[in-house]
């Protein structure tokens, strides 16, 4: 069910030990709270699935959604 109301695009980040994945969503301000965007269930889980599957280092797919930083060992 898609909830009613303003829709935004914003770049949320996903961060796991090896990655930082940068991808953009849809966010809705719906109209009976315009106090602060929410997302929908569809929106939930995939930036769940974008976290599963950096963890699993499944990098030609997050490329393909997003931008993908690794992370550098300190010197």
């Amino acid at each position: 069910m898609r909830v009613s109301g303003e829709r935004i695009k914003r770049t949320r980040l996903i961060q796991t030990e090896k990655y930082v994945v940068a991808v953009e969503v849809e966010m809705v301000i719906p109209p009976d709270d315009p106090s602060e965007p929410c997302y929908e269930a569809e929106t939930v889980k995939f930036l769940q699935e974008v976290k599963d599957l950096a963890e699993r280092d499944e990098v030609n797919w997050l490329k393909q959604h997003g931008k993908v930083y690794a992370a550098v060992g300190a010197a």
